[in-house]
């Protein structure tokens, strides 16, 4: 089915936005930070490494499962529902999203990103304080989050993501997304070449391995964070630690925006691609 004027404008928006993804130019010091990282990593034995990037993708999948089979995304999912039936009475289940128009469903899948933004904006202000507890619990709380984010944008264009292809397809979205900008264009050219794979869209039938050692750089950016919000949190304005709040506030909701629109251009690109098929 040939795409409408909108639905034309909105691929070449996202073709423009994945032109500058490919396009990006890592500068000296990210490179050398790169090659300090894995000369790091190095290391530590083979057999080491293996089990830590195992035990890690291992926790991913059961986080995963863990969100998706939660009440709470149930309950986002009828939501969802909810709003797409403002549009078309007739939507029953997940698959029948498709059948509204690519602005009804930018306009559903971008309440569910504001309202995620504002989850890390609010969790990052909270580890700002400095407690130990907030701070302890910031990585696995930005990982649900973000994990949450990517599973309800996937769901507004019509994905589930409770079969394997697209449980897979959901964690490589994320990995890829909260990858620092300089990698990011070989996840997204793996996640082309799987989309336009013509094979089962059921069972996944790439590598099962996820993270590897260029994905360290975001928890190590996150732990940076932690320790610079340990020494700014005595510094009081008013009795609140003011700067120290402003700096978990802002790099949480960075890392979400970031999260949120790569998954947002890979759903509604996805979206597109099956409206062309049919």
């Amino acid at each position: 089915m040939p795409l409408t004027e909108r639905e034309t404008e909105v691929l070449n928006e996202i073709r423009e936005w994945e032109n500058q993804l490919l396009n990006y130019e890592a500068n000296d010091l990210q490179l050398t930070y790169e090659k300090y990282l894995e000369r790091s990593f190095s290391l530590l034995p083979e057999k080491v490494q293996s089990q830590f990037f195992s035990v890690i993708d291992s926790w991913l999948f059961h986080l995963h499962g863990m969100i998706q089979g939660s009440q709470i995304q149930m309950d986002a999912k009828e939501r969802i529902l909810s709003s797409g039936r403002v549009f078309n009475k007739g939507l029953h289940q997940i698959e029948d999203l498709r059948k509204l128009d690519i602005d009804q469903l930018h306009y559903i899948a971008m309440q569910q990103i504001a309202r995620h933004r504002l989850y890390s904006f609010a969790q990052g202000g909270l580890a700002g304080t400095g407690g130990t507890l907030l701070l302890g619990t910031d990585i696995p709380a930005m990982a649900v989050i973000n994990l949450r984010a990517v599973q309800l944008i996937a769901m507004t264009y019509g994905f589930e993501v409770n079969t394997p292809y697209e449980m897979m397809s959901s964690l490589r979205v994320f990995h890829t997304a909260s990858l620092p900008p300089r990698l990011q264009k070989e996840g997204w050219s793996v996640l082309m070449n799987e989309m336009n794979s013509s094979g089962d869209h059921y069972f996944y039938q790439g590598a099962e391995e996820i993270t590897d050692v260029t994905w360290l750089e975001q928890p190590i950016q996150q732990l940076l964070k932690a320790m610079v919000i340990t020494l700014f949190r005595k510094r009081l304005i008013q009795g609140i630690p003011v700067v120290s709040i402003a700096i978990g506030a802002g790099t949480n909701y960075q890392l979400t925006r970031k999260v949120t629109e790569f998954a947002h251009k890979y759903y509604q690109l996805r979206y597109l691609n099956q409206k062309e098929e049919f």
